[in-house]
């Protein structure tokens, strides 16, 4: 046994057998991490002989990983150096029999997150080292060799990304519940592109979506989401989707799993979750018109009140943003409505904070996701206000921020099996709000995808009516309303479009499943609202998907 382990000290956690020795990792012990070496003693039993440590205090997470040539230990600590990772060389001198001395390598042009030293591999004339996190997750490794009493990189080895080849000069129809690789129902596929054709390199991702129909011309585009910025890509000819180009994110942020985009006022407003300094960027659209060939964009103006932030609400018909989900910086609002003036698209204002510290998961009044409306519903009290419905990881939260300086909550309302509340929208009349949860289907909680029916025709008093489960049982993550159909993106079940004529009882009508394969990320969000009813639909790991019902003329 091993003197002085606390809980969670990971003891084990890597290990590394030869030379007469063992070393054995414990890579939260002390909060630091710890490598303990250990010798087989006379009597058969392993003793532990020296403890080794990082001698800068690096937390790190030193130990996750281990390798010995009998004359260095290859200690990684891959969250150390600011969360890039870093290798620690500790030299062992086998005739004395004890430890002489170490070095720690870090490479400082890796981003947060790389995971350097993640794996270790160690041989007489070779070396290999895991960068589990570089390009954004996709991996690579470093092959090292020695050189002049040190160690070179002398090759970067990765597997090539596969995916699917574009999709475009005609429609691919849903024909005996398939389309191409896909499996649908009553969906047809118009066209699809992949990340690396939309400005995506290796381990690029897409992640939220938004739209804009240019007022001059009437030409659609697609603003999608990626890893490391936005694409954008006109959708007008929809067999024919042309990518544009791409705003890149904001000096200084990292690339993240989250962004989120809105419109007003022919500008798109960008925001990015888990980035750093990210703010929010101001992007003119106009820009986009007459392009011949696919450009990298500067942001138009900035805003940094903020630095990360989950989503971004706009009332169009106010000129209003909401930041929600802030985080790292600024004013955070505790996470819930930091509300901005953009009726001057180039120049937000700050206009105050909202929060209901009876909701989100720290008392904070955390917000997801919400929906910011003029309310024109059937609660006669509350017509002409400006209405917010928040998700807020906890419970639905309505409030009133008519008057920034003193916003009102209205009513909050939790539910049955709540995990993670995360998204809703309003029908057009505002008399229900569908809301999804995106930790009940993951956590067991319930049998199948789950659509919590909001009655809110009493704003101050919304009444849970229905609970519409699926026959799948993925994770839901974004719906829309257009008219009398709802439109989800459900992760591993794809595209889902329910028929909600009866709004207490929604029907599903087609699908179309943008992972043909298990273990992807699947639909991430849609956009439904472009006047030629085409859908845009991402698909994280694949791409944009250009949908269309089939009811539907194209």
């Amino acid at each position: 046994a091993v003197a002085g382990l606390e809980a969670g000290s990971m003891f084990g956690s890597a290990l590394a057998l030869g030379h007469g020795g063992a070393l054995v990792g414990a890579q939260g012990h002390q909060g630091t991490g710890a490598v303990f070496a250990f010798r087989p003693a006379e009597d058969g039993t392993w003793q532990s002989d020296a403890t080794l440590v990082p001698f800068d205090g690096d937390r790190g997470r030193f130990g996750a990983s281990l390798a010995f040539d009998g004359a260095e230990a290859w200690i990684g600590a891959p969250r150390a150096a600011g969360f890039r990772g870093a290798l620690y060389r500790f030299h062992y001198d086998a005739d004395a029999g004890f430890w002489t001395g170490a070095t720690k390598e870090a490479d400082m042009d890796l981003t947060r997150g790389a995971g350097y030293a993640s794996a270790l591999a160690v041989g007489k004339a070779r070396a290999v080292v895991g960068v589990s996190g570089a390009d954004f997750g996709a991996g690579v490794a470093h092959i090292l060799t020695p050189e002049n009493e040190a160690w070179a990189v002398r090759a970067t080895v990765f597997n090539e990304m596969r995916n699917y080849p574009a999709v475009t000069g005609g429609k691919v129809a849903c024909d005996q519940g398939r389309a191409a690789a896909f499996d649908c129902k009553e969906v047809d596929m118009v066209a699809f592109l992949p990340v690396e054709q939309m400005g995506g390199g290796r381990g690029v991702r897409t992640n939220d979506l938004w739209g804009w129909t240019d007022p001059e011309t009437g030409r659609e585009y697609a603003l999608v989401g990626l890893s490391n910025g936005t694409s954008f890509v006109d959708v007008t000819e929809a067999t024919m989707p042309r990518y544009l180009g791409f705003l890149p994110m904001t000096e200084g942020a990292r690339g993240s799993v989250w962004r989120d985009i809105k419109v007003y006022k022919d500008h798109a407003f960008i925001v990015s979750d888990g980035a750093g300094p990210h703010g929010v960027q101001v992007f003119d659209l106009r820009q986009l018109r007459h392009l011949e060939a696919p450009v990298t964009f500067r942001e138009t103006a900035h805003y940094d009140g903020i630095n990360s932030a989950h989503n971004i609400v706009i009332n169009e018909e106010t000129g209003y943003a909401y930041v929600v989900g802030s985080s790292m910086g600024g004013e955070t609002c505790g996470g819930g409505l930091h509300m901005l003036n953009i009726q001057d698209p180039q120049h937000p204002v700050f206009a105050g904070c909202f929060a209901d510290p009876a909701t989100g998961r720290r008392g904070t009044g955390y917000s997801h996701d919400a929906q910011c409306v003029t309310y024109t519903g059937p609660d006669v009290a509350h017509r002409g206000s400006e209405i917010c419905f928040g998700a807020n990881e906890t419970a639905l939260s309505i409030a009133d921020v008519t008057d920034k300086d003193h916003p009102v909550a209205l009513s909050r309302a939790t539910y049955p099996k709540v995990a993670y509340t995360h998204q809703g929208w309003l029908t057009e009349d505002q008399r229900y709000f569908y809301m999804n949860d995106e930790g009940d289907e993951p956590r067991g909680l319930v049998e199948g995808t789950r659509t919590l029916v909001w009655d809110v025709q009493d704003l101050e008093d919304p009444q849970l009516i229905y609970e519409y489960i699926a026959e799948t049982r993925s994770t839901d993550h974004n719906l829309y309303v257009k008219g009398n159909l709802m439109y989800q993106s459900n992760y591993d079940a794809g595209f889902r479009i329910l028929d909600i004529s009866n709004p207490e009882r929604p029907v599903e009508v087609g699908f179309f499943d943008t992972v043909p394969y298990e273990g992807g990320g699947g639909s991430w969000s849609n956009y439904p609202y472009f006047k030629s009813g085409v859908v845009i639909v991402t698909s994280s790991r694949e791409g944009l998907f250009l949908l269309k019902k089939r009811d539907v003329d194209l």
